[in-house]
């Protein structure tokens, strides 16, 4: 398992990024983050950079369409985990959501799985998202 070592680089300021944690029936969407990003290849729930003048649900809403190609549901907040490395300073913002409407299309990741929570080991997680595992 890859682990990324923790540094603070002070002239960072925190972004906040958004996070969907999309269920179907006891089956959780996970992605695998495009080999050519930071932390590439490792798994994540799809998300991203919250922009300006957006709230936390329309990024979430958009990112989700931009990266997946489908609508969903946010339907609450379960979670918020603090992340900083060399590269990044976030606070992820962790929606339990559900499908709206559309079909998986991959324009940002490698690869997705539905997976059961018993089976999220069997992964390697990007650091703050494999914090909030234990939540679900």
């Amino acid at each position: 398992m890859t682990k990324f070592k923790l540094k603070y680089n002070s002239s960072m300021k925190s972004k906040d990024v958004v996070a969907a944690i999309i269920k179907k029936d006891n089956l959780y969407l996970i992605a695998q983050r495009n080999k050519n990003k930071y932390m590439g290849l490792t798994w994540e729930f799809p998300g991203g950079k919250v922009e300006p003048n957006e709230n936390f649900h329309e990024a979430l809403s958009r990112e989700i369409q931009e990266e997946l190609n489908i609508q969903i549901n946010v339907l609450e907040k379960i979670a918020e985990e603090k992340y900083k490395d060399d590269e990044i300073d976030i606070i992820l913002h962790y929606y339990l959501c559900s499908e709206k409407s559309g079909t998986i299309r991959l324009n940002e990741h490698e690869n997705i799985a539905w997976v059961e929570k018993e089976d999220f080991d069997k992964y390697d997680f990007v650091e703050g998202d494999g914090n909030v595992l234990s939540l679900l």
